[in-house]
């Protein structure tokens, strides 16, 4: 499945909004802010991931059973379907993010920058 497809998808399954929808009476530009504000704290599901890696290393004593592996997969999916409402909100799509993200790293190897810290490199 190709990255626009599935946000295409995963945006059809979007109503984080509705409820509110059907309350307030808001100017478009205050829809925006808080679709890219619910999306953006969805993408908190990355600290889902984080506490199961760290129980991996304090529990199972650095041991991935095929149980936390399913359950890896399953939050990855939720991270994907929160970046795809945040590309929904931002007017991009997910494949044109892909590629830019590539483009960058590219570049940085290329130029022996991959390595170290901060956004400009």
């Amino acid at each position: 499945m190709e990255f626009n497809e599935y946000q295409k998808k995963a945006n059809s399954l979007a109503i984080y909004l509705d409820s509110l929808k059907n309350k307030y009476d808001l100017p478009d530009e205050i829809w925006k802010l808080l679709g890219i504000t619910y999306a953006g704290l969805g993408l908190g599901e990355v600290g889902e991931i984080q506490n199961r890696i760290k129980k991996i290393i304090r529990d199972s004593g650095g041991e991935l059973t095929d149980e936390v592996r399913k359950i890896l997969i399953k939050e990855l999916g939720d991270v994907l379907w929160y970046v795809a409402a945040m590309c929904k909100e931002l007017d991009v799509t997910m494949n044109y993010v892909a590629k830019e993200n590539l483009d960058k790293l590219i570049s940085r190897k290329k130029r022996g920058t991959i390595y170290g810290s901060g956004d400009n490199r």
